[in-house]
């Protein structure tokens, strides 16, 4: 293919991509999701408390870290992280959460799930907690009533009387909507869990009018969640929870439920609520840090380099709109939460970006002063300078992703965000600056040597 053809497609192709990344970034403010520390949120570290003086364990601390990750994800909070500190720490940050208290209590929370004879707790405390029940599934206030006490009640079990239903049966359990919209939690047993269900069901089944239904109370950590009546036998072990939820008490019992006990006892050791506000002024400062940084070397690039420093604001401009389009696009399918070391690796990139254009600039006018004209000098200076910029950019490449796999939290951030940098760098660099380099040579650098720092006029080479 023509060189002459190759450059119109390169720009071609450079501005289709630049379309669908303003596209996906705008506008910018809702298109790419924030992270704890830009739009506030809850940080803690939870750590295990040793029982009997026995140190906590490596797989007991991996099997917390992963009943704690369901549980975030649970919550349905936008990039949540969940990362081991230490021995004996798990590092929790929830971006935008709202309860923070309530948050803390389902990460930490052992999750003794039990089915108990809702029958066998006396009639007082029945009542009391009937009444709160309804008073939640009305949404009018109500004080919790005490947690039931431990061997105050009956738990279901199987008609031999000797297997018990509790949380160890439950496989999984989702948020679902029922009958007239209603919320409700889809709970699924396993093949033990479902036989002592379906014998208990079928023997407790409400079977004649009149007769008041035998009722199953679903307690968690002594706390009444709901207590439906048997309407009919239960064979599968699929089984629907109702209780006039509200979406946060459905998701908060799913993850709670399906994720099941943990190994160990975990405490809040330290946590931190990022108001929103801070962290507004924080991306504030980061970002004028950052302008600050591009429109100083937007001047010098003019300055130096003239035309061609012109053409670099036009790359950069490029580099940074299909950077962000790609980060939007991460964002909307939530694998990406800007930070404010994000922020710090995007005006990293900045900086490589420039010195991508220098390179393409110094070597054609190298080329230039060696003699040749030029076309020959771009074509020549170009490929030799995008030889550099891709040595050099794959050594920083390579410490970005060590510095990925080896850090945690938001350090994570800042790393990515240089690896994307260098990928969307070399992109332009190769499709737009050089292509751009090879047309101007042609064409204006004939006619206005000057104007491009070449002999003929102010700065010769």
């Amino acid at each position: 293919m023509d060189p002459r053809q190759v450059n119109a497609l390169s720009l071609a192709l450079i501005a289709v991509l630049a379309a669908v990344a303003g596209w996906l970034v705008w506008p910018p403010s809702e298109s790419i999701s924030r992270g704890l520390d830009i739009q506030g949120g809850l940080s803690v570290i939870l750590t295990a408390k040793p029982e009997g003086g026995k140190m906590v364990t490596s797989e007991q601390m991996q099997r917390a870290e992963t009943i704690i990750t369901n549980r975030v994800n649970g919550l349905g909070v936008s990039e949540a992280s969940v990362q081991l500190q230490g021995d004996d720490s798990i590092l929790v940050q929830l971006p935008g959460i709202a309860d923070a208290e309530g948050a803390l209590s389902a990460l930490g929370e052992t999750g003794r799930l039990e089915f108990i004879v809702w029958e066998s707790v006396d009639a007082t405390t029945r009542a009391k907690w009937d009444a709160y029940l309804d008073a939640r599934r009305q949404g009018t206030a109500a004080d919790q009533p005490s947690p039931l006490e431990r061997d105050s009640y009956e738990l279901v079990v199987d008609n031999a009387g000797e297997a018990a239903l509790t949380g160890e049966h439950v496989k999984n359990a989702v948020v679902s909507t029922g009958e007239a919209g209603a919320i409700v939690v889809n709970v699924e047993m396993d093949n033990e869990g479902a036989r002592i269900w379906r014998e208990y069901t079928t023997s407790n089944v409400f079977t004649q009018v009149g007769e008041l239904a035998s009722q199953v109370a679903i307690v968690l950590d002594g706390v009444v969640w709901s207590n439906p009546s048997i309407r009919s036998a239960i064979p599968d072990g699929s089984t629907e929870i109702s209780g006039g939820f509200t979406p946060e008490e459905a998701k908060s019992l799913a993850a709670i439920l399906e994720s099941g006990a943990l190994p160990v006892e975990l405490e809040a050791s330290e946590s931190r609520v990022v108001g929103p506000t801070l962290g507004a002024e924080s991306l504030r400062d980061g970002l004028l840090a950052g302008l600050a940084g591009l429109g100083a070397v937007a001047v010098f690039m003019a300055v130096f380099y003239r035309a061609f420093g012109v053409l670099s604001w036009i790359s950069l401009v490029l580099f940074g709109l299909i950077e962000l389009g790609i980060l939007a696009l991460l964002s909307s399918a939530g694998l990406f939460a800007l930070s404010l070391p994000g922020v710090a690796g995007i005006v990293l990139s900045v900086g490589i970006a420039a010195d991508s254009s220098i390179l393409m600039f110094e070597r054609f006018k190298e080329e230039i002063a060696m003699g040749k004209t030029p076309r020959s000098a771009a074509r020549s200076g170009t490929r030799h300078a995008l030889g550099t910029s891709i040595t050099a950019d794959l050594v920083t490449f390579i410490s970005a992703v060590t510095i990925w796999a080896i850090a945690i939290g938001p350090v994570k951030g800042f790393a990515f965000t240089l690896m994307l940098g260098i990928f969307c760098e070399l992109t332009v660099a190769i499709l737009f600056t050089r292509a751009m380099v090879e047309i101007l040579s042609e064409t204006a650098a004939y006619k206005v040597p000057w104007l491009f720092g070449l002999k003929g006029g102010g700065s010769d080479v």
